[in-house]
């Protein structure tokens, strides 16, 4: 992007910078100079703030699976807001979206509603310790999984503290304390053994191990079969449970990845997807976990749930319309775009001639800029973090992908919308391989 001080974008973060730290919300928002401002947003494009229109390929990491204001969606959002906006009551719109995700999701049997995926995973870690009366949570090393103290133990840390990588440390988030850390049990990514030996010296005090199975901070590297397997039969042999963190990776089967992967999961959260563009998360599992923790109907829960905006009508019902206009045909034609996205992308590293990984599944896709896969976290950061020319190409690419017409994540991410096209895949590729060749 070329920065133009005066410019309307330049000018909104400049207002913003002075009542907000760092001028935003969300730091995933946020590039140098001063990040876009949109202005308003249809199907596969975005307007900013200057007028300037792009095509959306981050659509809003993942929420936005049919692009932005779609007809339906909009249409049920404007009734629902005639009717009712938000009330303390639950709503018929409530139940008719739990018996979607009910009768799609293998693994959820019952389920309740958050704003957000990190509420999502906040309940399901709550969930799975009030259950098994145990503690320790077990999670990948570098996966993310929101901004939870529990999930974001190991996200991101100096490699002076990592600990050794068969058994890596349990290292705190910023902002998180030792004794969070203490709680939570890190496995390296797709280590079979070692995860093994990792989860049976915690057995006794596990009360579940947490899985992202395409993480996106690991360049939607995907947990493989056997690693999954070994998940399970850990956490049964423990008398833990499994958690997938579905989120993100929801995406990777019509059925969710649990449904993709053949896997059974005890509990599950949720996000984005089910909630239409509007601000969504949930806990789902097991009807024997849930009505154990969660039911009050016999006296006080285990867990206390409430949330003001919890499986408000406007959610609710733009989530529904979503989903079921998410279905086989559309998941398909999605995962074939993405097919489609990644050739062209492997395609376009080749003929370019440059470092270059393409990672994920489905309609999720990373383009890393660096000469070798990451299968771990810490591979990841070798790669990347430690390599100062993989830093600066992908900061380049992605600006110059702005320059191009088109919005992607600013670490590599494309993840794709029922709004796109085949030309619209090509058309990003060919902007790909003409980046690939400036940056």
């Amino acid at each position: 992007m070329d920065a133009d001080n005066q410019s309307k974008s330049a000018r909104l973060f400049e207002r913003a910078a002075k009542v907000m730290p760092g001028g935003n919300s969300r730091h995933t928002v946020y590039f140098p100079p001063y990040p876009l401002y949109a202005a308003r947003a249809a199907g596969a494009e975005v307007w900013d703030a200057d007028g300037v229109v792009r095509r959306d390929f981050i659509n809003n990491y993942s929420s936005l699976i049919h692009g932005h204001n779609h007809p339906r969606i909009v249409e049920a959002i404007r009734a629902q807001a005639d009717r009712l906006i938000s009330i303390a009551m639950p709503t018929e719109a409530e139940v008719e979206l739990a018996e979607i995700v009910c009768e799609r999701v293998p693994g959820v049997e019952q389920i309740r509603f958050t704003n957000s995926g990190t509420e999502g995973v906040m309940m399901v870690i709550k969930a799975a310790r009030a259950f098994t009366g145990r503690t320790k949570i077990a999670k990948v090393e570098g996966a993310y999984h929101g901004s939870d103290d529990t999930a974001s133990v190991s996200l991101t840390a100096d490699r002076s503290v990592w600990g050794d990588p068969d058994a890596p440390a349990s290292v705190p988030a910023p902002g998180g304390t030792p004794n969070i850390a203490r709680d939570v049990v890190v496995l390296p990514m797709n280590d079979v053994e070692n995860g093994r030996k990792i989860l049976r010296a915690h057995a006794a005090e596990l009360a579940a191990a947490m899985l992202d199975p395409l993480p996106s901070h690991l360049g939607y590297e995907a947990a493989t079969p056997e690693f999954v397997a070994m998940l399970r039969e850990e956490t049964h042999r423990a008398g833990a449970l499994l958690i997938f963190d579905e989120v993100y990776s929801f995406r990777l089967g019509f059925n969710g990845a649990q449904g993709a992967l053949g896997a059974a999961p005890d509990l599950t959260a949720l996000g984005k997807v089910i909630g239409g563009g509007l601000p969504v998360g949930a806990v789902g599992g097991r009807a024997d976990i849930m009505e154990s923790v969660f039911d009050a109907r016999s006296g006080w829960p285990r867990v206390i749930h409430g949330g003001t905006f919890n499986a408000n009508p406007m959610t609710m019902t733009a989530g529904a319309v979503a989903m079921k206009l998410y279905d086989r045909e559309a998941f398909d034609r999605l995962s074939a775009l993405g097919d489609r996205l990644r050739a062209g992308l492997r395609e376009a590293v080749k003929i370019a001639g440059v470092p270059g990984v393409v990672g994920g599944a489905s309609s999720m896709t990373s383009l890393t800029h660096i000469d070798r896969p990451t299968p771990t976290h810490r591979d990841r950061v070798a790669a990347i973090y430690e390599n100062p020319d993989a830093a600066v190409r992908g900061e380049r690419f992605f600006h110059e992908m702005l320059n191009r017409g088109f919005i992607i994540g600013s670490a590599g991410l494309f993840v794709l919308s029922t709004a796109l096209a085949e030309r619209d895949i090509d058309d990003v590729v060919d902007a790909s391989l003409q980046a690939l060749r400036v940056i």
